[in-house]
């Protein structure tokens, strides 16, 4: 008899196209044969990842709705306790969505799947990407059948490849773009998908597409490759292009992307992308992943050299009729309302409606329509919730609908009078919040739910911090009301707490004996402008305690601030240090543990973060002492470099970093040799030979790249710094620290120290 999966694959199989079929079916016999161990993990872990399929965090066997799990996918930790193979263990599958845009049909689909395979759940992204987590592998061939049949593919989600390309969600109705930016990201989409250029990078491609320079839609200055719409009068016609930036990327070390075309014509589009796959490919770094992203590369070269290239890769291509194809195409797709322009209602009746029409309402360019966003909390929806948005869609547009960065839905072509017909479905179906892209829209990554690298509940402190603001939103100052804040549950920027006002990242201390977690906070961000600039670090507060650094940044600004004055002009003309004062007595006066349990735990996780006391011994606590003593100076190090850098003197900036990350590894290398000088040189030989080369540096969170951060700081110290350069030596020194503290405490608690 035919199980379940093999009844799809028959039924699915007949539907799909010949190629897709087989290579849905070739993963599935790579499935098996690495379960029979006759596939290496490595070779097998990349050719899942490319297929969207992740490992996840094993969180106790609980799914969202309160279930057990069963058996799941994919964990190759094979340290893990009580884990005894690749099997045992909860997975994620991602799904790509270009440029956010869907159907009735796809929605539908994907509620079947999460009811289905998964917890129920749907969540959507900062890329604009779906994901189904509590996924068995078994059943991920089946899940891309299904979603192949209606058009979703899942390949190339995640892996060394081209991931989603992020497109503004607005495209077509925005009155602010230059053209429709639709049809080019789509394109690029089928173009770069597969292409055998584009299979071999060290590291992931991100692209993005903006129909304007000044919303932040697309989120230019954060991409590897990022389209933003622009257009030139050439012999009395209008000329479409793009103004092309390329380097740009958040993670630990966020770059700003470089201008490599003012105006890209659209011609070029597609043949530019190839060349620059083809040089990224036979010139990014593939050995060492820190330092494999194409920022990197744009960063050792310098922006001419990465142009002069790229151009010469691209004389040589071969012509393909794909490269202006789509060109003819550009108006197949345009969009159309289901019913006729018409005019809000004179009278609205209702404080919530009212409230939800001032945050989730935009006008579109095309008189009589408006686009409504549906602010979805931490990204989530259920499966009946899928459901009605279908219905929604059915009785109100013509079928499509698009996901945003900010982890939202947004429809388009309501006609006015419709909207309070769409607030009261949207609020049947408990996803009417007002709120959207305001300080109540929270984003926020995984974190420890599902995240092997989260450090700190992302996803608990967002809860927290928006069920704080929930009752007093809409009472506050407008300037408070139009904050972002994004919260990540480690360095690497997923919630995308660099191009925040306010930003958080979760960190670990040990208070009193016990690792307590920690966000650190995160200001001089930009959302607008497509992420203009990128916010710092300036101190680490526990977690329990950000709920009141929130309340207090948000005071001071309200007590301080000018006439109309922007949080950021703020942030700039009042200075980190004053910030960083105001929150400095949030981490003193720690309760011990008896006092206050709930302090050394995490926002809304079942899980202990500690379980007790670790080494609390005479000695340890003079060792400790020393140990914290030094690590609170390298913070301010850190931070004072921050200062230097605002106050435009790079080169103090650049040599304060470096210093801390001195203080910092000095620190660790006294617990184990107290006779250390002050001597750079013994400093980093010491370092290297006690923590880098016996690898006891070498967790999940401080790996080898922040020490190469500090090897490369130490080999460079006798350089002139420029604002660039020392603003990256300064976050890797941040990073340094970092790994510092989370390398003590685990070797704390694992008795080695």
């Amino acid at each position: 008899m035919k199980t379940s999966n093999e009844i799809w694959k028959d039924r699915l199989n007949r539907k799909l196209p010949p190629q897709l079929a087989e290579e849905i079916d070739t993963f599935e016999t790579e499935i098996e044969l690495r379960r029979q161990g006759k596939m290496d993990e490595v070779i097998f872990a990349e050719t899942r990842l490319r297929r969207g399929a992740y490992g996840q965090r094993y969180d106790n066997g609980q799914r969202h709705d309160g279930k057990e799990t069963r058996t799941l996918a994919y964990d190759t930790n094979k340290n893990t306790k009580g884990v005894n193979t690749v099997w045992d263990a909860p997975g994620m599958l991602r799904i790509k969505i270009p440029y956010g845009g869907m159907n009735i049909e796809q929605l539908e689909v994907i509620a079947e799947l999460a009811e289905e395979y998964s917890d129920g759940i749907g969540h959507i992204t900062t890329r604009q990407d779906f994901q189904l987590h509590f996924i068995h592998i078994d059943d991920t061939p089946t899940i891309m059948r299904r979603l192949a049949a209606v058009n979703i593919t899942t390949r190339e989600a995640c892996g060394n490849s081209v991931r989603n390309i992020t497109g503004c969600p607005y495209a077509g109705v925005c009155p602010d773009e230059k053209f429709d930016i639709t049809p080019y990201a789509d394109a690029l989409t089928h173009f770069l998908l597969g292409h055998p250029d584009a299979q071999n990078f060290g590291r992931k491609v991100k692209p993005s597409f903006s129909g304007c320079a000044q919303h932040a839609c697309g989120l230019a200055a954060m991409h590897d490759l990022a389209y933003t719409a622009e257009t030139r009068m050439v012999d009395g016609k209008e000329q479409r292009g793009f103004c092309f930036v390329v380097g740009g990327g958040l993670g630990a070390v966020p770059f700003q992307a470089k201008v490599f075309d003012e105006f890209l014509p659209m011609e070029e589009m597609l043949p530019i992308a190839q060349a620059i796959a083809k040089v990224f490919s036979r010139h990014g770094e593939k050995k060492n992943r820190s330092k494999a992203r194409m920022k990197f590369l744009v960063k050792q070269w310098g922006i001419d050299k990465f142009k002069e290239e790229v151009l010469a890769e691209r004389a040589k291509l071969q012509h393909d009729p794909r490269w202006t194809e789509f060109i003819s195409r550009v108006e197949d797709n345009v969009e159309k309302p289901l019913k006729p322009p018409s005019d809000l209602p004179s009278i609205i009746i209702g404080e919530k409606l009212n409230q939800w029409i001032k945050t989730n309402v935009r006008p579109q360019r095309q008189p009589g329509y408006s686009t409504v966003t549906v602010a979805l909390p931490l990204g989530d929806l259920t499966a009946d919730q899928l459901r009605s948005l279908t219905d929604i869609l059915r009785e109100f547009t013509t079928g499509t609908i698009r996901t945003t960065v900010e982890q939202n839905f947004v429809i388009r072509w309501i006609s006015n009078s419709d909207i309070p017909a769409v607030y009261d479905a949207l609020s049947r179906a408990g996803i009417g919040s007002a709120g959207a892209c305001n300080i109540l829209d929270i984003v926020t990554c995984p974190g420890t739910d599902t995240c092997k690298l989260g450090i700190s509940s992302s996803r608990g402190l967002s809860a927290q911090l928006r069920k704080q603001l929930d009752e007093k939103c809409f009472k506050l100052d407008e300037a408070i009301q139009n904050l972002h804040v994004k919260v990540s549950g480690c360095f690497n920027s997923c919630g995308q707490h660099h191009i925040a006002d306010i930003g958080f990242y979760g960190v670990n201390r040990t208070v009193n004996g016990f690792q307590v977690p920690h966000f650190q906070v995160v200001l001089g961000g930009q959302w607008e402008n497509n992420a203009g600039s990128y916010g710092m670090p300036i101190i680490a507060i526990a977690s329990k305690r950000i709920p009141d650094a929130l309340d207090r940044i948000t005071n001071y600004y309200l007590r301080l601030r000018e006439t109309d004055e922007s949080f950021l002009t703020f942030i700039k003309r009042i200075g980190k240090a004053a910030i960083r004062q105001e929150l400095h007595s949030l981490t003193q006066n720690a309760p011990t543990y008896e006092q206050d349990p709930t302090y050394y735990t995490d926002w809304s996780d079942p899980r202990e973060y500690s379980t007790g006391d670790i080494g609390r011994g005479e000695c340890a606590g003079e060792v400790v002492s020393a140990y914290q003593f030094a690590m609170t100076d390298a913070e301010r190090m850190v931070f004072e470099a921050q200062i230097h850098l605002d106050e435009n003197d790079a080169q103090n900036a650049g040599n304060e970093a470096y210093a801390a990350m001195l203080k910092s590894a000095k620190a660790i290398v006294q617990m184990k040799y107290d006779d250390v000088s002050n001597d750079a040189d013994e400093i980093v030989e010491e370092f290297r030979e006690r923590y880098y080369d016996t690898k006891l540096f070498f967790d999940p969170f401080a790996g080898g790249k922040f020490a190469s951060y500090f090897f490369a700081a130490h080999d460079n110290a006798s350089q002139a710094y420029t604002e660039e350069s020392a603003r990256h030596t300064i976050e890797e020194a941040q990073l340094f620290v970092e790994a510092i503290h989370a390398c003590y405490n685990r070797l704390r608690q694992e008795g080695l120290s």
